[in-house]
């Protein structure tokens, strides 16, 4: 029986195993990865105490800091069911675990969004990628398509500009939208054609990728590039929480101290309904659940 189960290691998951630690509570940290999000961002400058540090890298510190504590992680283990019954709350995962634990922390953040086109599924790792850093330099010297028009997509962009020959925005509202200071250079970039306006019709090629056809002011045309960045949104990774109140957006439901309607099963970060999605946010979010989980356990004994 623990203490504590912490569902992903993301910004929220880390910070909260950070204070668990200091806590010295008896906990366990479920996740598929280590450093969620932030491990897929381009250029961090927002970031208190780093005028710049890419994502990669803050992932690397983010681990570095909860390694210090012996934490007990399960890397590369998701969460597929959370049920609660007799006062204790269960976990079972797609490694066949099955973890009891008095309080929970769910901070599994958000997956990419599919933009549902002819030829997606089929060209995945084919050319097509939801993950810029991750893939990017596969793509050196070529022409690529940013699909979206948000700082997932400014940041895959400009990523890609130290990269591609060529790049693409197709966006399917009247301009971008994004932080202003990410927009501008975007903009002014002699790399970069935005298109909006625009939608992805289907996705085409052989083997691999050559083209996207985009549907614009009623018209179809092919577009050849041989990779495309498919950076539409994020869905919240909530599905295995079935118990947990959401909104539609199928965010869980939080009050100021993480609790959600569960007694003992709280949440932070992107996966909330908490406003603004950012490294930051959820870190501070990550220490308020596992504060509010220390106070929770001290009530129940």
């Amino acid at each position: 029986m623990y203490d504590l189960v912490i569902i992903g290691a993301g910004p929220a998951g880390i910070t909260a195993a950070v204070y668990a630690a200091r806590k010295r509570l008896n906990f366990l940290v479920v996740s598929k990865d280590i450093g969620g999000q932030t491990a897929w961002s381009g250029d961090v400058e927002n970031y208190t105490g780093y005028q710049f540090i890419t994502g990669p890298e803050l992932a690397a510190k983010f681990e570095e800091h909860m390694r210090r504590y012996k934490v007990e992680v399960r890397e590369g283990e998701g969460a597929l069911e959370v049920n609660t019954a007799d006062g204790v709350i269960r976990v079972r995962t797609d490694k066949n675990g099955e973890y009891e634990t008095m309080t929970l922390i769910i901070a599994s953040g958000k997956f990419s969004r599919e933009m549902g086109v002819p030829g997606e599924s089929q060209f995945k790792n084919k050319g097509l990628t939801y993950c810029a850093t991750c893939d990017g330099p596969l793509f050196g010297g070529k022409d690529v398509a940013v699909i979206g028009g948000g700082n997932s997509a400014l940041d895959a962009a400009l990523q890609m500009m130290k990269i591609a020959k060529r790049i693409y925005i197709v966006n399917n509202t009247a301009s971008l939208g994004g932080d202003a200071v990410m927009r501008e250079k975007v903009e002014k970039s002699s790399m970069v054609t935005v298109m909006n306006d625009a939608q992805v019709a289907a996705v085409v090629g052989d083997r691999m990728v050559t083209g996207i056809k985009v549907k614009r002011a009623g018209k179809e045309a092919l577009m050849p590039v041989q990779g495309i960045f498919v950076e539409i949104g994020l869905v919240p990774n909530s599905d295995f929480s079935k118990d947990v109140a959401k909104n539609q957006r199928k965010e869980i439901i939080v009050n100021g101290r993480n609790e959600t309607n569960i007694p003992g099963i709280f949440a932070a970060g992107d996966v909330t309904d908490v406003p603004e999605k950012q490294i930051i946010i959820a870190a501070g979010e990550g220490s308020k659940a596992a504060l509010a989980a220390f106070k929770y356990l001290n009530q129940m004994r």
